[in-house]
């Protein structure tokens, strides 16, 4: 294996790292005759969460897709590069020719479903206003009474009724409905609502002939998914990067403003291919892009324009006349070149 191009890329590549920011390494390598004729092929060879290969043959697959992450390698600034083979220099010779209409989707597609991610209220900085205090098996427990439904904590409270003192029979063909009883003399011992771990409903002997109060529905599936999410919330609260969400100006919630800068870079990318035909990895905006990551920006405002570039994105795509795709056999006899640049001893 021999490597023919490493480079730095992410926001270092892009003028936009902050303190703390990691430093990834991408790059591409070519395998021999040996290698690739028997079992040892690796399209890609991850080295660490920064740092990651992909052998020639996936790297041109990628660029044929408009990959972003590939194609932006092609157009690194210079002081990027840590490694360059002259059987680089044969793909950069031919850069252009993986520019295609196709980075309408792969650019810009991404860009909208980002944003669209970023702004979604269920993302899971913002659960902490609604869903992540953590509830009872009671909170997910209603009774019916007077025509209308109320949760059982106010049933109790309003009848001044003990939760110990009740006691729940299963109810046929009612599923998740029990009939709720009440020791008003304390004398048949009902064993309450709640099992003593507090995750399932517990059942009670009531003897014949003594009257129901109500029917008490219990929501198992609300109980079940609820408990996840907060086993979600709780694993993710110990492993979040708190640097990268920000409270977004009149906005009212938290959002990952590394995400959203990403989205406006792809989006600013996307048009400069329709438009200009390249990609600039380094980018002319990057102050404008931190002030994003950092949450200074009015969300409304930003989704307005994000919006508009949508619509720019569409009708330049559309009228450009860039390529539908790259052709099958330039890419077959480029790699067939790359391969027999390549010397192994």
């Amino acid at each position: 294996m021999k490597i023919i191009f490493k480079a730095i890329v992410g926001s270092q590549a892009y003028g936009t790292s902050t303190v703390g920011s990691d430093t990834d390494f991408k790059g591409v390598y070519v395998q021999s005759t040996r290698e690739l004729l028997g079992f040892n092929y690796k399209e890609q060879i991850e080295v660490s969460k920064d740092e990651c290969y992909y052998e020639v043959r996936r790297f041109l697959q990628l660029l044929k897709s408009a990959n972003p992450t590939m194609l932006e390698l092609l157009f690194m600034p210079e002081d990027c590069i840590i490694e360059k083979h002259p059987a680089f220099d044969l793909i950069l010779q031919h850069r252009n020719k993986f520019l295609t209409k196709k980075c309408l989707h792969s650019f810009g597609g991404y860009a909208v479903a980002q944003i669209k991610k970023a702004k979604g209220l269920d993302k899971k900085m913002n659960w902490e206003k609604d869903k992540m205090v953590r509830k009872s098996l009671m909170d997910f427990c209603f009774v019916y009474q007077n025509g209308k439904t109320l949760p059982l904590k106010t049933f109790l409270v309003e009848n001044d009724l003990d939760e110990k003192r009740c006691g729940l029979v299963n109810l046929t063909h009612f599923k998740d409905c029990y009939a709720l009883y009440y020791d008003v003399s304390k004398q048949w011992g009902y064993r309450g609502i709640m099992a003593e771990n507090g995750d399932n409903i517990r059942l009670s002997s009531v003897p014949k002939g003594e009257k129901d109060l109500t029917i008490l529905h219990f929501n198992k599936e609300g109980y079940s998914s609820h408990c996840k999410d907060f086993v979600q919330y709780t694993d993710w609260l110990k492993n979040r990067n708190t640097q990268r969400y920000v409270d977004i100006e009149t906005h009212g919630q938290q959002i990952d403003g590394k995400n959203l800068l990403h989205c406006q870079r792809l989006l600013d990318m996307a048009l400069e291919i329709a438009e200009q035909k390249t990609i600039i990895v380094r980018r002319p905006n990057a102050q404008d892009l931190l002030k994003i990551r950092k949450g200074e920006i009015n969300l409304e405002n930003f989704m307005q324009k994000a919006e508009q570039d949508i619509e720019k994105l569409n009708d330049y795509f559309k009228n450009s006349d860039l390529p539908d795709d790259v052709d099958e056999n330039f890419v077959n006899e480029l790699l067939l070149e790359v391969r027999e640049m390549v010397k192994f001893n």
